[in-house]
């Protein structure tokens, strides 16, 4: 069974399920709401919507007749703790290439 994380990264890996993800974060959509916005077929967006549900990004309602689609944030935690690993590391890279950018400014008489 893989990890959920890499069932994350798999499901983010594809453009249209990121922008379906993106039409989500402003609220709930059916499926044919999704099939308008991307002018696919009923059959393939149901398959991405299996896919980001499988991953935990989204979850689905039920309203009357039909099943709205919404973004689960929490689906996004196991990403965001991955990279917080690696957030100390770009702010001390960028900490010091801006340390080296000002040093190397100041050496040519205030002209970078």
């Amino acid at each position: 069974m893989p990890d959920p994380l890499d069932r994350t990264f798999a499901a983010l890996s594809d453009p249209t399920r990121r922008a379906i993800l993106a039409e989500l974060s402003l609220g709930a959509r059916t499926v044919t709401d999704l099939v308008a916005a991307h002018a696919l077929s009923q059959p393939a967006i149901s398959k991405h919507l299996k896919v980001l549900e499988g991953a935990g990004l989204i979850r689905r309602g039920r309203a009357a007749q039909t099943r709205p689609c919404i973004l689960n944030p929490e689906g996004l935690q196991a990403v965001d703790g991955w990279l917080e690993r690696y957030r100390g590391h770009w702010t001390g890279a960028f900490d010091r290439m801006e340390a080296l950018i000002r040093r190397l400014g100041q050496g040519n008489g205030g002209k970078a």
